[in-house]
């Protein structure tokens, strides 16, 4: 973790750390950077949720369908699923998030990947679920079958008792 100073005068102007004081009052404050991949120096991301960043509408295919989703540009794909379960019916976990060309994790920031409001995301459905759900109806279909032949077998009992019953004498 690096830790730079940066200091601003009552008017707001930033001034890097200086060896001399002037007589106005200044504000010192430390802020918290950390080192990328990539060799570049960037401010830490804060957990402060009272600055409120930009919503972003998103344009979603998935197969035929278009959703357009309203979500915070500090939002993870993870949370995009989540929005889009409401939408599609679609667990997070069945869901796979492609934008420009790649699938995106869960842990990804979308303004990380660079979206933009009225950006284009691509939704598919995770194949495996696609299978556990074909496997599913076709147990619940065996399920139904045997279901309705117990049905029928106890409506032709109910008619043969009705044949065979004898009336009661009082």
């Amino acid at each position: 973790m690096i830790v730079m100073k940066r200091r601003s005068n009552l008017y707001g102007k930033m001034h890097e750390s200086s060896t001399t004081t002037s007589s106005s009052t200044s504000i010192e404050e430390e802020i918290d950077c950390e080192l990328r991949p990539g060799g570049m120096l960037v401010q830490k991301r804060s957990e402060k949720k009272d600055v409120s960043a930009p919503n972003l509408r998103l344009r979603i295919a998935f197969g035929a369908l278009r959703y357009e989703i309203s979500v915070n540009s500090l939002a993870t794909f993870g949370d995009l699923k989540k929005l889009l379960t409401v939408e599609t019916g679609l667990q997070p976990g069945e869901q796979r998030v492609i934008f420009r060309g790649k699938e995106r994790e869960n842990g990804e920031y979308l303004d990380m990947c660079a979206v933009k409001d009225r950006s284009k995301v691509i939704l598919m459905e995770d194949p495996s679920s696609i299978e556990r759900r074909f496997i599913e109806l076709r147990r619940n279909a065996k399920i139904q079958s045997a279901h309705r032949a117990i049905s029928n077998v106890s409506m032709e009992v109910d008619k043969l008792a009705d044949q065979v019953s004898f009336p009661l004498i009082n």
